[in-house]
């Protein structure tokens, strides 16, 4: 079975519908980094995904890094600043959908958000 997990900082205090679209664009665009075999199975099999809290940039950063070094399919993703940030920010990352198993060694710290 597969799964895909989406990283939502905290310390941003995004309002419910802008970090409901950093998370759509978290996992479409994770989706896309994976193999379309196993993007197709893991959407037959339900397309499982969870979204954990990470207390700032530099632990977002800190997962992201630690999924591309063991090559696995991940996304970062960066706010434009238009609407609700001044700046462009970074607010979320998407990981897999991989192996659940693989995937639950890497997040078994995260709460859940």
């Amino acid at each position: 079975m597969y799964k895909q997990a989406i990283l939502v900082r905290q310390d941003l205090k995004m309002p419910k519908g802008k970090l409901a679209a950093q998370v759509a664009h978290a996992a479409l665009e994770s989706a896309y980094m994976t193999l379309p075999e196993t993007v197709e199975a893991w959407r037959m099999d339900g397309a499982k995904k969870i979204v954990l809290k990470v207390k700032d940039r530099g632990e977002l950063l800190q997962y992201i890094r630690k999924v591309r070094k063991l090559d696995i399919p991940c996304s970062l993703i960066k706010d434009a600043g238009h609407t609700f940030f001044k700046l462009p920010t970074l607010t979320c990352g998407g990981i897999g959908p991989v192996k659940e198993e693989e995937l639950d060694e890497i997040i078994s710290k995260l709460k859940l958000l």
